[in-house]
């Protein structure tokens, strides 16, 4: 059965954009500090070596993929190739794109339930802060994977800033590595 996972890396004081996140500038000055734990030696995106891999290894694994609009917007909705999977981005007000695989679903609820019956048996991947919240305040957020970086960028976008309510985790995995502590929760 799939599970929706969040998967975001974020800075010890909860930040996972910097300041002046925008198009053109997305995740914000100095983001990419926030993902040096998947940077190759020659500065490339790839998959860690050690027991961080298997973080990216599951990513690459997910079925399907659920993220904002805005998120989406920034990155040119991933040049419509999100690792070869759909991508479904929340939005009431879809825009046109000319990319295949990317569908505009109008709330959370349904956006998720058609991600997973594109993913089928492999796991939603979510992106996202403002669609991680509203996921967990929906109820249809599984899992969070969170890989806690060691700085503080005192300011930018906050992850959790504001929530409907308090919501239980569970850890199900821990890997600590000199990059990041990547914690797995279960939302209970």
């Amino acid at each position: 059965m799939s599970a929706s996972v969040l998967l975001m890396s974020m800075s010890v004081d909860g930040y996972v954009a910097g300041p002046h996140d925008r198009p053109g500038n997305p995740g914000g000055d100095d983001f990419m500090r926030l993902h040096d734990w998947y940077l190759q030696p020659d500065g490339s995106v790839g998959r860690p070596a050690g027991e961080a891999g298997s973080i990216w290894d599951a990513m690459q694994a997910t079925g399907a993929v659920v993220v904002g609009r805005r998120t989406a917007e920034q990155v040119d909705y991933y040049g419509g190739d999100h690792h070869g999977v759909p991508l479904f981005v929340v939005s009431h007000d879809p825009p046109a794109v000319p990319y295949e695989q990317v569908h505009f679903v109008g709330d959370i609820e349904t956006a998720m339930a058609r991600a997973k019956e594109a993913a089928g048996d492999r796991d939603v991947l979510v992106h996202g802060a403002m669609t991680a919240r509203t996921a967990l305040a929906a109820g249809v957020l599984d899992e969070l994977q969170l890989s806690q970086v060691p700085v503080l960028f005192g300011s930018g976008l906050r992850l959790f800033d504001v929530l409907p309510h308090r919501i239980e985790l569970e850890i199900a995995r821990v890997i600590d590595t000199p990059q990041a502590t990547h914690i797995r929760y279960r939302v209970s």
